[in-house]
């Protein structure tokens, strides 16, 4: 299902804080590509073959993942790979960017991870009360066996969201998905295969479970947004003083 090699040299270099390029030179130099055997009783998030991977064990830089990823976007708790079909969105809130999405041809991924409990399998618990929320808010809901467990699916109308979940050690990783429904299917699919390749770096910090891991938007990035914004101002800034004449 998923197709990626890893890199036989390993090294202990630490993640950065910009989106990694993957060179397409390093492409047909690794070992070849494996199908890893699919289940929730074969995901290590440490010594596995497919991801999401403790990305505090493991170093990324093992992987190449540029026949899949045009890069990886360093969100400091996030390594998540944008497909060579995606673009990423930042929504800005009151005070800042607020949520990062990957916006493919067959819909919209949003990653957020969060710290959870050692013991505890907090994904369990949590797709039931997402499930039941989404019932009462009307939506048509199921669940659904996935790679990692349990997924939750609703309809409403010619729009679906899909939302899957995944247990590591001391943090949770959970994708939301919104599309239409006619290519729910290939949405799902693609995001699995994200998954598979994401990296979560929870730290040492203690973080109270249920806690959203902190994002850091990487410089370019944030740079470009600045400059985005500071280009509206001046528009509406124009336009306003334009209806005043």
């Amino acid at each position: 299902m998923w197709r990626f090699a890893k890199k036989k040299q390993k090294n202990s270099a630490e993640h950065g804080t910009d989106a990694v390029e993957v060179p397409e030179s390093q492409a047909g130099a690794e070992e070849p590509a494996a199908e890893p055997a699919v289940g929730a009783s074969d995901y290590d998030p440490v010594e596995g073959d497919f991801g999401p991977f403790d990305g505090d064990s493991v170093d990324y830089r093992q992987f190449d993942f540029s026949d899949f990823a045009k890069g990886g976007l360093d969100l400091g708790s996030l390594m998540v790979p944008v497909p060579h079909e995606g673009e990423v969105q930042v929504e800005m809130g009151p005070t800042g960017p607020q949520m990062v999405h990957i916006v493919t041809p067959f819909g919209r991924i949003t990653p957020v991870a969060f710290a959870a409990p050692k013991s505890t399998d907090m994904w369990e618990e949590a797709a039931t009360e997402i499930l039941q929320g989404m019932a009462e808010d009307g939506l048509q809901v199921s669940m659904e066996q996935g790679p990692w467990g349990q997924e939750v699916h609703a309809e409403s109308g010619d729009a679906a969201m899909h939302v899957i979940g995944v247990s590591g050690p001391r943090w949770m990783l959970r994708m939301t998905l919104a599309g239409p429904g006619a290519s729910s299917a290939d949405l799902v699919e693609l995001t699995r295969q994200i998954i598979a390749r994401t990296f979560v770096m929870r730290g040492k910090d203690p973080i109270p479970a249920g806690t959203a891991l902190p994002v850091q938007i990487p410089q370019a990035m944030a740079d470009e947004l600045r400059r985005h914004l500071e280009a509206q101002a001046q528009a509406q800034a124009q336009s306003e003083g334009q209806g005043q004449a």
